[in-house]
């Protein structure tokens, strides 16, 4: 059973976002997926900020699902700023993560 977020607006009315078994269960709270995903009520996606003690811990395990492997090409990323007003601590911060990340 794949546990899906689902939009309570109609911004995304019909549209579907990495849904992949024909059996789902619909949710619209992310704390209650990671709730049944911790019961054993089925599998899906999750924020590995929200899951990773469950990992850690082993009450959760993370899947590999070769339609998961397929990637998103990346995204150019640009910082703009005023050479007589560079970014402060929290921009600086940002920048050097972009950087990492190339």
């Amino acid at each position: 059973m794949q546990l899906v977020l689902t939009d309570r607006t109609a911004l995304t009315d019909g549209t579907t976002f990495g849904v992949f078994s024909p059996q789902t269960w619909r949710l619209a709270d992310l704390g209650a997926k990671h709730a049944f995903l911790r019961a054993g009520f089925g599998w899906g996606h999750m924020p590995l900020a929200m899951v990773e003690a469950d990992l850690d811990a082993g009450a959760l395990v993370r899947l590999r699902l070769a339609a998961f492997e397929v990637r998103t090409p990346p995204i150019a990323m640009f910082a703009v700023y005023r050479k007589d007003t560079p970014p402060g601590p929290a921009g600086r911060w940002f920048l050097e993560r972009l950087m990492e990340s190339r």
